[in-house]
């Protein structure tokens, strides 16, 4: 993957050790990878990166914000951003009555991560 073509991914996730192994991960990938590790950054980067391809990001963040309280001003942001949640509650996302949560793909931790290459291939193809 070329450097002009490269896909860059928002890495939301408040566990430092997930966050490294996925963004390590990603970047292995050929992926330009943002980390945050709570909304406060997540939302910084939204304000400030001109260009963003796909969010992954995990359901439970500090301070009671969800991934769907990302996600949502995110593709209002940006529409055509693609979303991925993580998440060892899974049924939370589907409970949260939200759009995005009804149409985009969810991978309950642990989850391999072949199954999350297969899910980013999917959506940026």
């Amino acid at each position: 993957m070329s450097q002009a073509h490269k896909k860059v991914v928002l890495l939301v996730e408040d566990e430092p050790h997930i966050l490294s192994l996925l963004s390590d991960y990603l970047a292995g990938e050929g992926y330009k990878v943002l980390e945050a590790a709570d909304a406060p950054r997540a939302f910084e980067i939204l304000a400030t990166k001109p260009q963003l391809d796909l969010l992954v990001t995990d359901f439970r963040l500090p301070g009671g914000v969800s991934g769907v309280m990302i996600a949502e001003p995110a593709l209002k942001l940006r529409p055509d951003l693609k979303v991925i949640f993580i998440s060892g509650y899974p049924i939370e996302i589907h409970e949260s009555g939200s759009e995005i949560a009804r149409s985009a793909p969810i991978l309950a931790k642990p989850f391999s991560l072949d199954s999350l290459r297969s899910q980013i291939q999917q959506l940026l193809a």
